[in-house]
């Protein structure tokens, strides 16, 4: 095909410009091609991350109602040893430590607590953490410990399960008007609807109010 000369120079500008460019273009392409691959690979990984670590969860929610201990406790440790990054691992931890400390293992039920409280990316799975932790030491008398915890910060939507709990503590530590003070508070913060608060209210009536 023949090209009058401006044609031809421009086509020769295309060319000199390619030979000075063209490994930078393509590298350039070469980079985002790679860019783009490895985002929808790391898209496709998390998501078998998240379905295997599902059908997981799902299988220790039924170990759980069977009160089969030992398979609730594998399956959380598979959970939080494969897929730790995943909301599953702590809620099954959770779950974990429940079972255990049932069982009478305390032991593994504070270290299953304190995973959840290190690892969980949600405030509030923390928060119930820490509240089952402080149940556990409540048990184990270790009241000043229990305190602490139950000082931690926390969502306003624990407010009266911490108080009611740093409640019992304060009682078993001989502390009659703190606890009251303490109860008085868990009934303020709780929902007037809700079943649990009328458990918080006997409390208090067996202090005289």
């Amino acid at each position: 095909m023949a090209y009058d000369l401006e044609e031809q120079e421009q086509i020769d500008v295309v060319k000199d410009w390619w030979k000075r460019n063209g490994n930078t273009v393509i590298l350039g392409v070469a980079v985002f091609v790679a860019i783009v691959a490895g985002i929808q690979g790391w898209r496709y990984y998390q998501h078998q991350q998240a379905t295997q670590a599902a059908g997981l969860y799902e299988a220790l929610q039924g170990a759980a109602e069977k009160h089969d201990a030992k398979s609730v406790r594998d399956i959380a440790g598979q959970l939080m040893e494969r897929f730790p990054r995943t909301a599953y691992a702590s809620r099954a931890a959770l779950s974990a430590a429940r079972s255990n400390y049932e069982n009478g293992d305390g032991k593994s039920a504070k270290a299953q607590l304190q995973w959840v409280m290190e690892h969980a990316k949600s405030d509030e799975v923390k928060d119930a953490a820490r509240l089952q932790m402080a149940g556990v030491l409540l048990d184990e008398k270790s009241h000043d410990e229990a305190l602490k915890l139950l000082e931690s910060k926390h969502g306003a939507g624990f407010d009266g399960l911490y108080a009611d709990l740093r409640g019992d503590v304060l009682l078993a530590s001989g502390k009659s008007d703190e606890a009251r003070a303490a109860y008085q508070l868990a009934l303020e913060k709780m929902d007037p609807a809700g079943g649990y608060r009328g458990l918080v209210q006997l409390k208090l009536d067996g202090l005289g109010g």
